[in-house]
Formats: C-alpha cells, sequence, structure tokens
C-alpha cells in the first residue's frame, strides 16, 4: 500500500505529531511497509487456530482469597476532612 503525503499528513495530524515537511516521504514509506506487513498478516489462514490469552500453555498461581487484614475503615477515616456512610467525600471537581 502506497500513502500519498496528505495521507502521512492526516495520520500525522490525527495522531497529534510534528512531522516536517522533508520527512513525509520517508514516514511515509515506514508506514506503507507497516501496512503490508499488516496485509500479509491478515493473509494468513487462521482458521483452525485457537485464540489464546498467552503464548505459553500455562496455569497461573493464585494465592488463596483470604483476609490477611482487618478492617480499619473509622481508623482510616478519622483524619479525613468530610465523610458520609462510610466514604469519604472529595469536592466536585468536574462541572
Amino acid at each position: 500500500m502506497s500513502l500519498s503525503a496528505d495521507d502521512v499528513a492526516k495520520i500525522a495530524h490525527l495522531a497529534r505529531l510534528a512531522v516536517a515537511p522533508g520527512e513525509n516521504a520517508a514516514l511515509g514509506r515506514e508506514l506503507s511497509n507497516i501496512l503490508d506487513l499488516v496485509a500479509q498478516m491478515d493473509a494468513a489462514d487462521t482458521a483452525g487456530v485457537v485464540p489464546m490469552a498467552h503464548p505459553l500453555d500455562m496455569a497461573q498461581r493464585l494465592r488463596d482469597d483470604a483476609v490477611s487484614e482487618q478492617n480499619s475503615r473509622d481508623r482510616y477515616q478519622a483524619g479525613a476532612p468530610a465523610v458520609e456512610n462510610g466514604l469519604f467525600l472529595v469536592p466536585k471537581v468536574i462541572e
């Protein structure tokens, strides 16, 4: 896939990248190479491939889901400027 200078400028604008006018041609070639690679990968037949979340097929070691600390909410909230129903109250920051 070949990208024009306008395509490169539009992509740079969307990505919020400052690209010098002399760099458009080189960046266009690099982006075209990346898009060609994506097209090659898209052409691969993956119909029989099972999707996986991780390349290593192994079970993750998990710790027991047990309480390890006492509930100290009242102690933590004692120094808070405003608390209501066990929740910290904070000033509104979005109008």
